[in-house]
Parts: C-alpha cells; sequence; structure tokens
C-alpha cells in the first residue's frame, strides 16, 4: 500500500498567535505529531503543507517534507481541509511518480495522538475498505441528552429528552464526538471532496487522555502540564542533508 501522511500547518492563527510552533515543553507543538508519524510502519511520505517559512523549517527540522508553499487560495481562514489535502496529495503524486491508496491526515493540534493511534486507524481503513476513518472519543459529563437550548428564557431538551437525575453512565445510547486527531481515507474520496461523514465512514475511538485539541490558550497550559509527564525522548530534530 503506498500511505501519504499530510500535515495541514497553517500560520495565520489568531486564538494563539505561532500556535503549530509555539514551544511545548521544549519542542515545537508541530514536532510531536512529526515524530509519531516517523514511527508509523505504514506512512510512506510525511508532508507538512503551510504557507509559512518558519514552519515550513521547524518541519523539515524534525524529519518531515515541507516541499511546497501551499497557495494562497488554501490558505485562508475558509479553505478547506480537504482541498489542501487534495492539492498536497496530487504534488506529491506527481513529483513520485506514484498513486497513493489512502492518505491520513494528523493534525499537529493534538500532540497526544501515538503512533499505535495512528498505525490502529491506518489498520481499520485497510482491513474494512471504509471510506474514511475518523479519531473519536467519548462524550461522558457532555452527553447529547445533557444538552439543552433556551427557548424565552426557559430550558428545553436540545434533542433528546433527559429523564431528571439520571447518571451519567445511565445516558445511552453512547456518544462520540470527532477529537480532531487523525482523518484516515481512500485517495478516491478526496477527489469526491469528502473526509468524513458518509455511510462506510467509521471510528477509532481513543481516550480522553490522548485527546487535547490546542485551540485556545488554556489548552495550551493544560498541554504543557501533561506532556511535561510524557516520555517524549524520541521526539527531536533530525539532519537532513536538503534544505528548503
Amino acid at each position: 500500500m503506498n500511505i501519504l501522511c499530510v500535515i495541514l500547518a497553517r500560520g495565520g492563527s489568531k486564538g494563539i498567535p505561532g500556535k503549530n510552533i509555539k514551544d511545548l515543553a521544549g519542542h515545537p507543538l508541530l514536532a510531536y505529531t512529526i515524530c509519531e508519524a516517523r514511527r508509523s510502519k505504514y506512512i510512506n511520505r510525511i508532508i507538512v503543507s503551510s504557507d509559512d517559512d518558519e514552519i515550513r523549517e521547524v518541519a523539515v527540522r524534525y524529519g518531515a517534507e515541507a516541499p511546497f508553499r501551499r497557495p494562497e487560495e488554501l490558505s485562508t481562514d475558509t479553505a478547506k481541509p480537504v482541498e489542501c489535502n487534495l492539492h498536497a496529495t496530487k504534488w506529491a503524486e506527481e513529483d513520485g511518480g506514484i498513486k497513493y491508496d489512502y492518505v491520513v491526515e494528523l493534525l499537529c493540534t493534538n500532540p497526544f495522538k501515538t503512533v499505535e493511534d495512528i498505525d490502529s486507524a491506518i489498520e481499520m481503513q485497510i482491513e474494512t475498505n471504509a471510506d474514511s476513518v475518523i479519531a473519536v472519543m467519548p462524550l461522558e459529563d457532555h452527553h447529547p441528552i445533557r444538552i439543552k437550548k433556551i427557548v424565552d428564557g426557559k430550558i428545553r431538551d436540545f434533542c433528546l429528552p433527559e429523564i431528571p437525575e439520571s447518571r451519567r453512565q445511565d445516558l445511552k445510547p453512547d456518544a462520540y464526538i470527532r477529537n480532531g486527531s487523525i482523518y484516515c481515507m481512500r485517495r478516491d474520496m478526496l477527489e469526491k471532496g469528502i473526509r468524513y461523514g458518509t455511510d462506510n465512514s467509521r471510528a477509532y475511538i481513543m481516550p480522553r487522555e490522548r485527546t487535547v485539541n490546542i485551540d485556545e490558550s488554556m489548552d495550551f497550559v493544560i498541554a504543557s502540564i501533561l506532556m511535561e509527564k510524557e516520555d517524549k525522548s524520541y521526539v527531536k530534530e533530525v539532519e537532513f542533508e536538503e534544505s528548503l
């Protein structure tokens, strides 16, 4: 199988300026995802797609490729990730003279995913021939039954009725949410503009402790505390013969 890993790392973060390469426990945030991807036994090539040269330099230092500058039209706030993935995939195919079977998008804003998560999602993808395999996490306190809307100042059930005094473990069916960590898909789905959401999209369940999605400053504080307790000795810079 030919499997491409794409990591999207735009330079224009507004919530946390410079988020993708902000220092997290001694390394740029981006480095953790690159180094886990490099340990995969399935991924053939890792490409970081960015419009920012500093991000591209960091990517190369930690062992990924950043061979192109992402076009401006794919670097806006409204650019769709599926379009950015397709652009990177087509570039890699033309450059390498091969056709990829699967594309794995890894989001660098979730630094606690492991190579076991990545390879397990890929294995599920191959074994089931799913359109896509998406990382999710269980919802407990935030189960949809507990979600409410306000109508004329009054609390109403949002979508499912709640039995008063229900315990968390009584809430059924089990609910999950995409955790923004791994999106694995067949190559042909990219051409259709699809990352997930078809009837043949499957879930790879990750535990909450490996799900910290960094969107806001508080998320970064939490991630910094947790990362200090992790053994990430293999996260380090590598030497490349070529520069950007």
